[in-house]
């Protein structure tokens, strides 16, 4: 566990000493607020539902973002009770965004998104690419903002990626619409 910490630690003082500049400080906290509450990809979830044609995705999105919540902030985030970047080493110039009040790992907002991410890759191929990179930005956003480790968005991406494609075969399987 020590290496992983190393690492990660690593990768946090690279992205802080090397990636840091005012545009970017500006940015990013933009970047992140998409995914705050999994707010963009449930507009996107209902607006799915409201179309019959895509209602069947919508709530493929829905099932995963529930499933996310479950498997991360009621499971596994309590049970690792990992604590945030900011709270271990804090930085000198303080967080560019609200402190986070609930445990690091894994990150919620890069679950969510992957997860989210993956049902509309499914669905539509060249607007999955779009909403796979809009994920992966969120996630970078929570390495630059310094509000999460990079083992954290790594297995937050891998767990959204699971339950996206878990959200899939469920609906599937229960023939919903």
């Amino acid at each position: 566990m020590n290496i992983i910490q190393n690492i990660d630690n690593s990768i946090l003082q690279f992205i802080q000493v090397n990636m840091r500049s005012s545009i970017m400080d500006k940015v990013m906290p933009l970047i992140t607020d998409l995914g705050n509450g999994a707010i963009i990809w449930m507009l996107i979830a209902i607006a799915f539902l409201i179309n019959k044609k895509y209602r069947r995705y919508g709530l493929m999105i829905i099932v995963a973002l529930m499933l996310c919540f479950i498997v991360g902030n009621l499971s596994i985030k309590p049970l690792v009770a990992r604590v945030r970047p900011f709270n271990a080493k804090p930085l000198l110039d303080g967080l560019l965004i609200k402190q986070p009040a609930d445990f690091s790992f894994p990150s919620g907002h890069t679950m969510c998104s992957f997860a989210s991410g993956v049902v509309i890759f499914y669905m539509n191929r060249r607007i999955g690419i779009f909403a796979l990179i809009i994920s992966s930005l969120i996630g970078f956003s929570r390495l630059y903002l310094y509000v999460h480790y990079p083992s954290d968005v790594f297995l937050g991406m891998v767990i959204g990626i699971l339950l996206g494609s878990l959200s899939i075969i469920i609906i599937k399987r229960l023939k919903v619409f």
